[in-house]
């Protein structure tokens, strides 16, 4: 069986071709070949047509083909359906903003997280994304794009720390100089709250933007709309991202979506606030994307304007997320894993 090459880092790739007996600097060929979306081992024309061949023999290069394309009429943001060779499908979604683009990237063919709200985990989790699969959504996006991507959140399909290991080398990969070159801190994270991985984040002094699902400042609430809330309760994931704060540096978002009826109660502000207190993070506020089989809607402004009220007078730093792509399903929690299209 063949290996798959694009997850492999320039280190990986050194070891490889010493074993071979080939010098240390076709890493960095290969390495940048692939990161400029090589599809082929037929391109690498800097390479001897005995070794393209051997590569070929031994390795395959991540490709996804693009489905499924659109763009949002009312703010540009586009999305992508993007098939794997298996024939499990993924989307992602590029923004622009003015400091530059943004994608928002999947992590699994699905999700087993169980968010309440979420299309993304109707119908579970197929399996993980390789580090490459990850990679890829940003390669060709940026081809299409013809622009560059400086700003990746992983906040798509899938729960990123459900998959770790493979988006511990994703990391390593999108930040190497020799390719992307992202910057660690220009790269989010958005986790429902693992809290044995956020420690091992910690451990490992990741230092992306950990933003954290919160939705729900009490353990009633968040563990109806949240599973994962009943492996250790708010109080346990709020120390843990205490802890992470503590070891990196690196100041907690917390993403709160506002459900009408459910999570908007002055009272869960006031929790919300003491929760928040001293801990050097930021609030997230997300209007709820309505995902029709879910049977949610968003907050009326009555209740936001009470909500935020309290977070005004208890000085709360927070900031209202932008809808884009509204339009075309893109928003958050909206994205799905698609089967049967031709």
């Amino acid at each position: 069986m063949k290996s798959d090459i694009k997850s492999l880092s320039p280190t990986d790739l050194e070891a490889y071709f010493a074993s071979i007996g080939e010098r240390p600097f076709r890493a960095e060929q290969v390495f940048r070949w692939l990161h400029d979306c090589a599809t082929a081992f037929s391109e690498m024309t800097n390479l001897s047509e005995a070794l393209r061949q051997r590569l070929s023999d031994e390795f395959y290069i991540s490709a996804p083909e693009m489905l499924q394309k659109q763009a949002s009429k009312i703010d540009g943001t586009v999305k992508y359906l993007w098939r794997f060779d298996d024939g499990n499908s993924i989307e992602s979604v590029l923004m622009e903003y003015e400091h530059g683009l943004t994608v928002c990237i999947s992590t699994q063919v699905g999700c087993r997280m169980g968010c309440a709200f979420c299309a993304s985990t109707i119908g579970g989790l197929e399996r993980n994304l390789a580090a490459s699969e990850m990679l890829d959504q940003i390669l060709f996006s940026q081809r299409d794009a013809g622009k560059r991507i400086s700003n990746v959140v992983l906040m798509g399909i899938g729960e990123p720390l459900d998959n770790f290991e493979n988006v511990m080398k994703f990391l390593e990969l999108a930040t190497h100089p020799l390719g992307l070159n992202i910057g660690t801190r220009h790269i989010s994270l958005s986790t429902c709250g693992i809290v044995e991985k956020i420690d091992k984040m910690a451990e490992l002094d990741i230092k992306s933007t950990l933003a954290v699902s919160l939705h729900a400042p009490d353990d009633e609430t968040r563990s109806r709309l949240m599973p994962i809330n009943s492996s250790g309760g708010v109080a346990e994931l709020f120390s843990a991202c205490e802890r992470y704060f503590a070891a990196t540096g690196r100041r907690v978002t917390y993403e709160y979506a506002m459900i009408g009826g459910v999570n908007d109660y002055s009272w869960q502000a006031e929790l919300l606030a003491d929760r928040l207190a001293h801990s050097g993070s930021h609030l997230n506020l997300i209007l709820l994307n309505e995902v029709p089989e879910r049977g949610f809607a968003p907050c009326g402004k009555a209740s936001f304007d009470a909500f935020t009220r309290v977070l005004k007078d208890r000085g709360v730093n927070y900031t209202l997320r932008r809808r884009l792509g509204g339009d075309i399903d893109a928003a958050c929690g909206q994205l799905r894993q698609r089967k049967g299209m031709a």
